[in-house]
């Protein structure tokens, strides 16, 4: 992934980010995590935050092997078990990992007065007709990062970033 914006300056915002869930209890925790998965996702989101990068979290929840085999879902309104998508790891990385990068860049923006433009940090095969209207379109920092703290591994408000996989991100004007 191009994250632009990822230097020093953002990790620390991005570990302050992450902290602040913690101690509020609302950082989001996959139910694709097994239990050692789960009790070890809030150091493994900061150690991220801190050295790595979406593909090194990916990389230590394969490892580590820290995602259940299984799933519960629905099929004409009938529950049954499905197994987990093989790029599960890849997915909830790259979610989480984005979701504070963008916090990170919006709370930098908010400090220097200016806003975010939304730019494509992964490339997509197929992307999504929702998702490429949104390129190149500029966002209040304020509200976009009010909307990811709310909105915590879920959909926002805004639509950024618009679902798994989007390969959507903001940057710095």
């Amino acid at each position: 992934m191009d994250l632009y914006d990822l230097n020093d300056t953002t990790r620390a915002a991005m570990i302050n980010e992450v902290e602040a869930d913690i101690e509020t209890g609302s950082l989001f925790v996959s139910r694709r995590l097994n239990g050692t998965g789960m009790s070890r996702w809030p150091r493994m989101m900061i150690d991220a935050a801190r050295t790595g990068d979406p593909e090194s979290l990916a990389f230590c929840i394969r490892s580590e092997g820290l995602l259940v085999d299984l799933e519960a879902s629905h099929r004409n309104g009938q529950p049954y078990e499905k197994k987990v998508p093989t790029n599960a790891a890849e997915t909830l990385a790259q979610g989480e990992f984005v979701r504070f990068y963008m916090r990170a860049v919006c709370i930098q923006a908010l400090s220097a007065g200016t806003k975010v433009r939304v730019y494509r940090a992964k490339s997509a095969m197929n992307p999504r007709r929702e998702s490429e209207a949104k390129i190149g379109n500029v966002v209040d920092p304020a509200e976009l990062l009010a909307d990811l703290r709310r909105n915590v591994g879920m959909d926002t408000f805004l639509g950024l970033p618009p679902g798994p996989n989007s390969g959507l991100c903001v940057r710095l004007i």
